[in-house]
C-alpha cells in the first residue's frame, strides 16, 4: 500500500535502510518530520540539478559532511536514478559511516553513487574527486562542517552551493571569549550580553558572514526557510548560485562586521584568500 507522504517512485527498501520506514513499512511521526525536511530540500535542488544537466550531461553532486547520507541517497533515488545521468559523491570523516553507505549503495544498485573518507583539506586536493563539481550540498552539517562545505564548493568552482547549517558554536564561543573587551568597544555588545543571546546571535551572525563570503566570491545568495519552524529549529536554507560577479561591498562589510564584533580571530575562516 502506498503511503501518501512517500513519492510513488521512491525506493521503500532505501527508506527502510535509512530507518525512515519501519521494518513493516510504516512511517512514524519522527520519520515523517525527517522525510518532509529532506523532500523539501529535494524540491529546492531539483530545478538546480535540471539547470546543470542542461549545461553538462554528466553533472557531479557532492554531499559534504554526509553523515548517514540521507540527502545523497534520496537525491540519487528521486533525481539521478530517474534521469540516468550524473554522479553523487558523499564526503564524510567518519570511516564507519562511509563503509555503511558504500554497502548500502552497492546493495541498492546505485552504481553512480560513491563515498569518500576524507577531511575537507583532503577532499579539496584528492585525485579521487573531479577538479570541478556542479552542486555542493550540506544538510545539517554541524558547526564548522558547513564552512568546510563552502570552502570545498569555492575551490571546486561549484555552480550551486546548498546549505542547511546546524549547531553553529564557533562564533558564539569567540563572542563569549572577547565579551569583556567588546563591552568597552561597542554598545552593540548588549546584543550578546546574556548567554542565550550569545548562542542565538552567534548562530545568526555566522550565517550572515557565510552569505557575505559567498557573495564576495561571486555568488548570488538566497536565504529562506526549509520547512515550518514546528518541524525543525535548524531551518535556514542558503542557496548560492555562481554568477562570477562579486557583490561590490560584500568583502568590506564582512571584514567590518568581524572588526565591529571583535571577531578578528575568525578572519581566516570567513575572508576569502
Amino acid at each position: 500500500m502506498q503511503i501518501p507522504e512517500i513519492k510513488p517512485n521512491q525506493s521503500h527498501e532505501l527508506l527502510k535502510a535509512l530507518h525512515i520506514l519501519t521494518r513493516d513499512g510504516k512511517l512514524n511521526q519522527d520519520s515523517r518530520r525527517k522525510l518532509k525536511q529532506v523532500y523539501h530540500l529535494v524540491n529546492f535542488i531539483e530545478p538546480l540539478f535540471n539547470d546543470v544537466v542542461a549545461h553538462n550531461p554528466n553533472p557531479v553532486l557532492v554531499d559534504h559532511g554526509a553523515g548517514k547520507s540521507y540527502l545523497g541517497f534520496i537525491l540519487y533515488d528521486l533525481l539521478l536514478k530517474q534521469l540516468s545521468v550524473g554522479e553523487v559523491i558523499g564526503i564524510e570523516t567518519r570511516a564507519e559511516l562511509v563503509e555503511k553507505s558504500r554497502d548500502l549503495a552497492q546493495h541498492l544498485g546505485f552504481a553512480r553513487m560513491r563515498f569518500e573518507h576524507l577531511t575537507v583539506e583532503e577532499s579539496i586536493t584528492s585525485n579521487t574527486l573531479p577538479g570541478r563539481v556542479e552542486i555542493v550540498t550540506a544538510l545539517h552539517a554541524c558547526n564548522t562542517a558547513t564552512d568546510d562545505a563552502i570552502q570545498f564548493g569555492l575551490k571546486k568552482h561549484a555552480r550551486y552551493i546548498v546549505l542547511v547549517p546546524c549547531c553553529q558554536a564557533e562564533v558564539a564561543e569567540a563572542l563569549r571569549k572577547h565579551k569583556n573587551e567588546s563591552f568597552s568597544k561597542t554598545p552593540l555588545s548588549e546584543i550578546w550580553r546574556h548567554p542565550i543571546h550569545t548562542r542565538e546571535f552567534g548562530s545568526q551572525i555566522t550565517n550572515v558572514l557565510r552569505c557575505l563570503q559567498l557573495e564576495a566570491a561571486g555568488y548570488n545568495v538566497t536565504v529562506t526557510e526549509l520547512v515550518g519552524w514546528e518541524h525543525s529549529m535548524k531551518n535556514e536554507l542558503i542557496i548560492a548560485k555562481y554568477t562570477g560577479q562579486p557583490r561590490k561591498n560584500a568583502q568590506a562589510r564582512l571584514e567590518a562586521i568581524l572588526q565591529e564584533f571583535n571577531l578578528e580571530d575568525l578572519q581566516q575562516r570567513f575572508v576569502n584568500g
